[in-house]
């Protein structure tokens, strides 16, 4: 069966302890697809000159974070890996004369583990992680999803996992319980109505043409999954906006789903 293509919004580490509304979204979503034979992960917490895919048999649960509570330090998510996909993802990049290398030992970073932990949490599904390569463009980054494209029809769920908006800085200052500022919402509205439009040239120069868009990102990191997601879909209008919510005032937890119905 050909999988779909999806990118998450992470959001904050604390998300498995504090699951709320987008964890009960990402329960349903785990439910409701297909269920995949593998997951390829592309997260915006593993980055790399050149693209890495993670070829550990058992992924170790990183804890890339500092300053939360014990228990966050606690949790595992034992997913067996997926040696056999780092291989076919590595062998697709290298058909596509994208430069590529293996690694044997990286584990999930919390960009993957999080999520997953909420849609599959039986961690029963061999998940592979794929690093971004932020020094590169949006352009590069399609690419990279476009030449991972024949593994969905593998059974292979490609996941990218960052964030609509990701202002750090803006969010640890913004007072609690005040209204969302309008230049993330306006940012989210564009993104959203250019996805819908299928505008990939307008999306891939976002940074030019969409509104605010270096306040709601001062580096990128955290968008270019969803490039990858982009590149990896056979078609981007008609996909399906999911988790339409805002955490911690200005944290958008937004999802889309892309060639549900093939």
């Amino acid at each position: 069966m050909k999988m779909p293509v999806l990118f998450v919004s992470h959001g904050a580490p604390t998300l498995p302890l504090e699951p709320g509304e987008t964890g009960a979204a990402w329960r349903k979503l785990g439910e409701q697809l297909p269920r995949p034979s593998a997951i390829l992960m592309i997260s915006a917490h593993w980055e790399s000159r050149i693209p890495t895919v993670s070829r550990a048999v058992q992924p170790e649960t990183i804890h890339d974070f500092s300053g939360f509570p014990a228990e966050l330090y606690k949790l595992q998510y034992p997913a067996p890996g997926a040696p056999e996909l780092a291989q076919a993802a590595a062998l697709a990049l290298q058909q596509a004369g994208i430069p590529v290398q293996l690694d044997d030992t990286h584990g999930l970073d919390h960009g993957a583990w999080v999520p997953l932990s909420l849609m599959y949490p039986k961690a029963g599904i061999p998940v592979a992680q794929l690093s971004l390569q932020p020094e590169q463009d949006t352009a590069w980054h399609i690419a990279l999803g476009r030449a991972l494209r024949p593994l969905r029809e593998q059974g292979v769920l490609i996941i990218g996992s960052g964030s609509i908006t990701h202002n750090l800085h803006a969010l640890f200052r913004h007072p609690r319980g005040a209204p969302v500022p309008e230049w993330v919402t306006v940012f989210c509205d564009w993104i959203a109505e250019k996805i819908e439009a299928g505008d990939l040239d307008a999306l891939g120069n976002y940074r030019t043409l969409a509104p605010h868009a270096v306040q709601n990102h001062p580096t990128d990191e955290h968008l270019l999954p969803l490039f990858v997601a982009l590149g990896a879909a056979d078609r981007i209008d008609g996909a399906q906006r999911l988790n339409n919510v805002m955490t911690y005032g200005m944290l958008a937890m937004d999802a889309w789903l892309f060639d549900a119905n093939p």
